[in-house]
């Protein structure tokens, strides 16, 4: 007894398909989704950063590395702080190591680890959103 097999709707189903792995890439919705999420982590960072200055504020850089999808935020190693010359890699480092208790001025001593347990499922879930958004 021979068997009969109908295929229909696979034109759409591999439309679907081929969506889906565009709205994957680094240069669609899964690099807007990454860039939107370390730049919202950069900004929080910023914000929950002790300062005096403004050296160690200001000294946040954004990386951000497409053919990996991947990004982050750290201290910039050069920057340096003009009253006391310190770089503010060291002294951030120092600070981050003095666990979540408030600044002597404003800010979270351990700024990264504040804003990652505070705020990490918040970005990481509208970070899903953008790429379920993109999804067929």
């Amino acid at each position: 007894m021979p068997i009969q097999v109908n295929i229909k709707g696979l034109q759409r189903l591999q439309d679907a398909n081929n969506r889906a792995i565009a709205a994957l890439k680094p240069q669609h919705a899964l690099g807007k989704a990454i860039q939107w999420g370390v730049a919202d982590i950069h900004r929080k960072s910023v914000a929950y950063t002790p300062h005096d200055t403004g050296a160690l504020r200001a000294s946040h850089r954004m990386i951000i590395n497409t053919r990996q999808s991947m990004g982050r935020v750290e201290i910039d190693r050069t920057a340096v702080n003009p009253r006391s010359g310190m770089r503010t890699a060291e002294y951030g480092y120092y600070l981050h190591q003095q666990g979540q208790i408030p600044g002597l001025r404003s800010g979270i001593r351990a700024f990264y680890e504040y804003v990652y347990e505070r705020f990490g499922q918040q970005i990481l879930g509208r970070v899903a959103d953008i790429i379920r958004r993109a999804l067929p």
